[in-house]
């Protein structure tokens, strides 16, 4: 029988002992699939290519010891962690300050680059954060330049603790949905931790 004929289960007992056309007719059912899962969230189309391959890579290699019985499942939970990891390590750690304070991110070695980045930045920043109500910009500012804790801006500005925490949570909503496609290279981890 072709292997285009098995099911999953069929087709990973046959990888299981090195058949690779049961692989390449697997690889074949579910690369599109997950290229389009790889893609929904790099948005590159040459990043998702090469972790959709890195996933079936890992799978042949640790053939001999995975246990899989949902391959649509497995699969899809391999491609999300996959993405997940080079988000994650992509992700450059940033210190936001505001105001009279620099945002600091080590992106390259050229520190002329780093400092136009820096200041475009702040702009696009600044720029997001004046379509906030006042009250959300002050909460934020306490929150990320002066590094209070929600605690303490609830008790300067009278106010309970969880009205500081959703007036954080709309802001850092509204920034996280503006400066999306913004930030580029400049990832704002410390920004929405």
């Amino acid at each position: 029988m072709p292997n285009t004929q098995l099911d999953d289960a069929g087709l990973w007992a046959a990888i299981c002992l090195n058949d690779e056309s049961a692989f390449t007719t697997l690889f074949d059912r579910y690369w599109v699939r997950l290229f389009k899962t790889a893609q929904l969230y790099l948005k590159d189309r040459e990043a998702s290519e090469e972790l959709v391959h890195d996933v079936f890579l890992n799978i042949w290699n640790r053939r001999h010891i995975l246990v899989i019985d949902s391959f649509p499942a497995f699969l899809l939970t391999a491609v999300r962690y996959q993405v997940y990891n080079r988000m994650r390590l992509a992700k450059a750690p940033v210190m936001l300050a505001l105001d009279d304070m620099k945002v600091k991110a080590p992106l390259n070695n050229n520190t002329g680059e780093d400092h136009i980045m820096t200041q475009e930045f702040q702009q696009e920043l600044a720029h997001h954060l004046v379509h906030l109500p006042k009250r959300c910009q002050k909460i934020f500012y306490m929150s990320r330049a002066e590094q209070l804790s929600n605690q303490e801006i609830a008790d300067k500005l009278g106010i309970s603790k969880r009205t500081v925490e959703n007036q954080l949570t709309i802001a850092l909503k509204h920034l996280r949905s503006c400066l999306k496609y913004a930030c580029g290279i400049l990832m704002v981890a410390q920004l929405f931790k």
